[in-house]
């Protein structure tokens, strides 16, 4: 289990747009929001990412970075970018589950529509020196911190340079 103030397993990873993006080399002003998502079959991730999709301005004002991964396949991680609003956000595909438990996300079996394994949703906020600030993980899609909250989180903390908590 990642704790905070530990440093987080490095991240590569293939974005749907052709490049390539690395956690090792984000800079951001203040974190960097990896949001781990189920993937194109589930409504709960959609609703989430557009409503990141609809706050990135105001997470780019406050010096957040953010990025989003699945386990799905490079089509259909191209498919969820074209049927959900979501432009400008990040999307990552291929997730690996071994890496996946690395990060401490819970792991589900499919059933009907779903993919035959996938990673349950997970929220890790990553200092700029790619140590862990705070992380919220799901065993299934439903209560996830609403992002507004995410939002005046960090703005608290960025301004009280509160420390990440939990660590022992």
């Amino acid at each position: 289990m990642l704790k905070p103030r530990q440093e987080t397993p490095d991240l590569t990873l293939s974005l749907i747009n052709g490049t390539k993006w690395e956690l090792s080399k984000q800079t951001p002003e203040s974190f960097t929001l990896v949001v781990f998502y189920r993937g194109l079959h589930c409504p709960k991730c959609k609703q989430y990412l557009e409503d990141i999709h609809n706050n990135l301005d105001k997470l780019t004002e406050i010096g957040v970075s953010v990025v989003a991964i699945s386990s799905d396949t490079e089509a259909v991680a191209k498919e969820t970018y074209e049927k959900w609003d979501i432009d400008g956000v990040p999307i990552a595909y291929g997730f690996p589950i071994e890496e996946a438990r690395k990060w401490g996300l819970f792991i589900s079996k499919g059933i009907k529509e779903e993919p035959d394994m996938f990673i349950e949703p997970g929220i890790f906020i990553i200092k700029s020196n790619g140590k862990l600030y705070a992380s919220s993980v799901q065993t299934m899609p439903f209560a996830r911190p609403p992002i507004r909250e995410i939002i005046g989180a960090i703005k608290f903390v960025t301004e009280k340079k509160y420390p990440a908590r939990g660590e022992a």
